[in-house]
């Protein structure tokens, strides 16, 4: 599923392809916000993690999960 962050004062966005649920990833960003970390914590595909400071996050945007297609198959 696709997760893109806007940060405070960035020009750009992040964008994270992750395993997560929608629900986990619901879950971090409400736990970032209100825990004693303060830190937003996603790890991607590839087993990278994004951690980026609960107070500097805009907004978070949570995508549908997608299926990828293998093949040429018409659509």
């Amino acid at each position: 599923m696709e997760i893109k962050i806007g940060v405070q004062h960035a020009s750009r966005e992040l964008s994270v392809e992750s395993t997560l649920t929608p629900e986990e990833v619901e879950t971090a960003v409400s736990a970032a916000l209100t825990g004693k970390s303060g830190l937003l914590v996603l790890e991607d595909e590839k087993g990278r993690k994004v951690i980026v400071p609960a107070d500097r996050l805009a907004y978070v945007e949570i995508g549908e999960q997608t299926v990828r297609r293998v093949g040429f198959g018409a659509l």
